[in-house]
């Protein structure tokens, strides 16, 4: 009895100690371009620089628009870019520490359990590892997720990749080393590896794609798809949940 009372003891001051070391999340004294509260330690923050390592001799911290909401259980670290209006739910990860930059734009979601990182993209010498780099408009990044894009519960976009605008990515479906277009859909645990998906196609529930004539296979996006108008309701809920959660 003597020993549990002492063990309860120890557990008691252990919670009050990690109950004392909270993250931060937008809104809570957040500075703009910037999600680090004043007095907080970089370095224990859910919001933080990427260490420095042999291929990434800088740290570099993640700028985010001040009306994007980041939960204090997500992890955005390094060289991030997240618009506005953007929402990044409990036990997201944006990690931009080894493959870098990650871009997010406006409007998009990153749902509960989603990851967002990417293969390195500088090597120890200083020199990029371009097969590892996607191109938009002339500026290089690892990932890149366009405007009004939903990135939904237990997705994995892997760098390198890119996803255009207004695309649903369900499910624990994946995205890696491919570029998916705009108005695209890949179904709950589909997946996207190693090819373009053009402009308005959809990858069924459960279809893994790996080459690329397999991706213009695939099926249009037509008026009677059933999840054609997914994505827009679930841009208007999260969009909402973030200026909610900012109030």
């Amino acid at each position: 009895m003597k020993f549990y009372k002492i063990f309860m003891v120890l557990l008691l001051s252990l919670a009050l100690t990690l109950a004392g070391s909270g993250c931060v999340s937008q809104g809570e004294g957040a500075e703009e371009g910037k999600n680090i509260e004043a007095g907080v330690d970089n370095q224990v923050s859910n919001i933080r620089a990427n260490p420095v390592t042999p291929w990434n001799p800088e740290p570099t911290e993640p700028v985010i628009d001040p009306t994007a909401y980041i939960h204090s259980q997500a992890s955005v670290i390094g060289d991030v870019t997240i618009g506005a209006s953007v929402m990044v739910s409990p036990m997201a990860s944006v990690r931009s520490d080894e493959g870098m930059p990650i871009f997010v734009g406006d409007e998009s979601n990153i749902q509960d359990g989603v990851v967002l990182h990417a293969l390195e993209t500088i090597d120890e010498e200083g020199e990029p590892v371009e097969k590892n780099q996607v191109e938009v408009d002339g500026e290089i990044y690892a990932v890149y997720v366009g405007e009004r894009v939903s990135l939904a519960h237990q997705s994995q976009v892997h760098g390198p990749a890119y996803v255009g605008n207004d695309t649903f990515i369900g499910m624990q479906a994946l995205v890696f080393k491919a570029n998916v277009g705009n108005n695209c859909v890949l179904e709950p645990t589909s997946a996207a590896i190693g090819v373009t998906i053009p402009d308005g196609r959809y990858i069924p529930a459960g279809t893994v794609v790996t080459s690329q004539a397999e991706a213009d296979r695939l099926p249009e996006v037509t008026d009677d798809y059933a999840y054609r108008h997914t994505n827009e309701g679930v841009v208007y809920v999260n969009v909402n949940l973030a200026e909610g959660y900012n109030a």
